[in-house]
């Protein structure tokens, strides 16, 4: 039964609701709503369906969503006079209200309050999409929405591939994270459709994933988006706004999310997230320098025509306003000022300034950075300090020693003619077992992170996979050894590569299949003590393990091997299976196809495709983890023991 069919039928039971021609009183029932009426609010509740439709639990109260239950009939008043009249007014909506209801600002497109499946398969795959609208297809959106079940369960540690057996669950690591004891402590590799994908996270790991960092393909035209070209942007916003709007559901209370891109989205990007994730929770856009002024396209610069394309950017959200990253600091050219090597002995300091030692720059550089624990510099700009702590700075003018002061924080400070000492070992950067001067890291990353990384991990994505240099730093800015990472367009795998590395439980999702330059090859390397990437500078040795799965396909089998075909003959063979095992849209009559078989054959390959595309259900691409039991869908005894341990039924 449709949604608005279980509202009339509900609502029905309250004979003042009901006019005389049979019909509900709508706007009887409105205003009653926006005055939370009691007597509805408990029609609404006693019906488990409207129950999680129009409301939310907060602390085990019952939040009745007022705004999404009117608008919802307010919507339905287009339904009995034209689709056409609603379908103009899709998109145009901020929260469930039209934009003339609403003062605030928003980005608006077409079909935005849709929802886009997104179901590639491979990167050069095209294909029209269908925009489930989610008042219009509500119930098909919930179904299409619902966990999916588990399948090809295997488990990879350094002795190679192993039958899965059961999820680990570490109740003391989870103790120490804060985190329910039954939460999965293993590293996750799933397979399938990402939306789908993280739907179906959402039951085991809400609120729980501490860094979201995602490379999204970035609409060029070029990067494998390859969706309906009458609506690319929109397609591509919606795209978007469909899995950003989970991704916020995933990360815990103390979360950020960094989504990368270039010019071609990101003023558009920008303001969708403000709108997904709050402008209150926006903390940067981080410029990345991505590549040097030369190459082939110098000639487009004489031209005149464009400039160097050298930068991409982050864009840096948290999931509250309090949210504090770690200060760390990130590599630069040396400070001369860190020349007093200050040394205590029996009781007594004593300063030797550097500068009078070496003869250049380069040589107190060296010295210093293989020698750093007793290596200062001199701050005399002190007028930001505490009154305290001055009154002493003038007493050291007239004093010819270090003074020791304790501050407020407890910690010893050293104070030396009218100077405080700033001590260079909390400002060093190791790389490569080597030390370097480092300074606070910016907004501008234009550092050496995305140099050397085509050969990391020991797999190539042409134009796509980010250095393991990059996924380092942006763990250090914001999580802990044994905090949850995840990325759902893992591309070949090198967040999930740099959380192993890094000691971060990780969650990777990946719908293309990239063969030997796939995630699982990478991780297996990984395993293997792969030395590339950051190995070094972390003294990566090997180790660990991680969980491969995949979403259960159904209508999804069908819909891969029709993108595949390479002639009718393939497609016709396809069809006969179709007919026998396949769920296809509840209005295809199959005698009538059969039928007209000759006005397929006589339409263009793509045309056949497209067809077949459209009839299938696009409800069962996937099988529900409601439909676990069904006989229609023959999930095996391993597939349902290993999708009951993973939602922990």
């Amino acid at each position: 039964m449709k949604l608005y069919e279980i509202v009339v039928h509900q609502l029905k039971k309250a004979p003042q609701l009901v006019a005389d021609n049979g019909e509900l009183k709508k706007w009887v029932i409105i205003d009653l709503a926006r005055n939370y009426d009691p007597e509805l609010l408990k029609l609404l509740v006693d019906h488990p369906q409207l129950k999680e439709a129009f409301f939310v639990e907060v602390d085990g109260i019952l939040v009745f969503k007022q705004e999404k239950f009117i608008s919802f009939l307010e919507m339905k008043n287009y339904l009995n006079d034209s689709y056409t009249k609603y379908k103009n007014k899709v998109g145009f909506i901020i929260n469930h209200k039209f934009l003339n209801q609403n003062n605030e600002v928003a980005l608006v497109w077409p079909f935005k309050d849709c929802l886009l499946e997104g179901g590639q398969s491979r990167e050069e795959q095209k294909k029209d999409e269908i925009f489930f609208n989610e008042l219009l297809a509500q119930d098909e959106i919930t179904q299409l929405l619902e966990p999916k079940v588990l399948t090809n369960a295997k488990v990879y540690d350094i002795e190679g591939e192993h039958r899965f057996k059961s999820f680990t669950r570490d109740a003391a690591l989870n103790r120490k994270r804060e985190l329910p004891l039954d939460t999965i402590t293993d590293n996750l590799i799933i397979k399938g459709n990402n939306l789908l994908a993280l739907h179906s996270l959402i039951k085991v790991f809400a609120a729980k994933v501490k860094l979201i960092y995602i490379d999204p393909p970035y609409n060029t035209g070029n990067d494998g988006f390859n969706y309906n070209d009458s609506f690319n942007q929109s397609t591509w916003l919606t795209f978007m706004k469909n899995r950003l709007e989970v991704a916020k559901a995933l990360l815990h209370n103390d979360g950020a999310i960094f989504v990368q891109c270039d010019d071609h989205e990101q003023a558009y990007l920008k303001v969708l997230m403000d709108e997904v994730f709050g402008k209150e929770n926006y903390r940067e856009t981080i410029v990345v320098k991505t590549s040097t002024p030369s190459g082939v396209n110098a000639v487009n610069v004489k031209r005149g025509e464009r400039l160097f394309k050298v930068k991409e950017y982050l864009l840096f959200y948290s999931k509250n306003p309090t949210y504090r990253f770690k200060p760390i600091y990130v590599k630069s050219n040396f400070n001369k000022n860190y020349r007093y090597e200050v040394k205590k002995v029996n009781n007594k300091y004593h300063v030797k300034d550097l500068k009078k030692v070496f003869k250049s720059d380069a040589e107190l550089e060296e010295y210093v950075l293989k020698n750093p624990e007793n290596i200062y510099s001199l701050e005399k700009n002190n007028k930001k300090a505490g009154e305290k702590i001055k009154a002493v700075i003038r007493q050291s003018q007239d004093i010819d020693d270090v003074i020791e002061y304790t501050n407020n924080f407890n910690q010893k400070v050293l104070i030396y003619k009218k100077g405080v000492f700033i001590p260079l070992k909390e400002r060093l950067v190791k790389d490569n077992g080597k030390y370097y001067f480092g300074t606070l890291i910016s907004d501008m990353w234009d550092d050496e992170i995305f140099q050397t990384n085509q050969n990391e991990g020991g797999v190539n994505l042409p134009g796509g996979k980010k250095p393991e240099k990059l996924l380092k730093r942006i763990m250090e800015l914001t999580t802990n050894e044994n905090d949850i990472v995840l990325d759902y367009h893992l591309g070949s795998g090198t967040t999930a590569a740099v959380a192993h590395k890094m000691n971060r439980q990780y969650i990777g999702v990946e719908q293309l299949d990239y063969k030997e330059n796939d995630s699982v090859v990478r991780l297996q390397k990984v395993i293997n003590g792969d030395p590339t990437g950051i190995s070094k500078t972390i003294n990566w040795q090997g180790g660990g393990s991680f969980t491969y799965l995949e979403l259960k396909k159904y209508n999804q089998n069908f819909i891969e091997s029709i993108a595949s075909s390479t002639s009718t003959e393939e497609l016709l063979k396809i069809w006969n299976q179709m007919k026998e095992r396949s769920f296809l849209n509840y209005n295809v009559d199959i005698q009538r196809q059969d039928a007209a078989i000759q006005d397929f054959t006589a339409l263009s390959l793509a045309e056949q495709k497209q067809f077949l595309f459209e009839i299938l259900d696009k409800n069962q691409l996937y099988v529900n983890l409601s439909s676990l039991y069904d006989k229609d869908f023959k999930c095996t005894t391993n597939e349902i023991e290993v999708t009951k341990n993973f939602y922990n039924l």
